[in-house]
């Protein structure tokens, strides 16, 4: 099954919106997942994702503002079951 969350042009303020946004909630996620577990190990993969997170959105943020023009904004989830 597939999702189109996002598909459509922006402005460089609203995309850099839209996608800190969606970046965040998924910050948000691991931060209450580390908030609820007392596995090390599992705390230090959460956290390293937030990191990388936090870089992606960073470079993008840059690359956006160093660009002129409309931005293209695509997001799509795919679900599937694993057997």
């Amino acid at each position: 099954m597939n999702i189109q969350l996002i598909q459509g042009q922006f402005n460089a303020k609203d995309a850099i919106s839209i996608f800190s946004q969606m970046i965040h909630v998924k910050i948000r996620y691991h931060e209450d997942k580390i908030d609820s577990s007392s596995n090390e190990e599992d705390i230090k993969f959460r956290e390293t994702k937030i990191k990388r997170l936090q870089k992606d959105l960073s470079e993008a943020r840059t690359y956006v503002d160093s660009q002129a023009g409309k931005v293209i904004v695509q997001s799509d989830i795919h679900l599937s079951i694993e057997q």
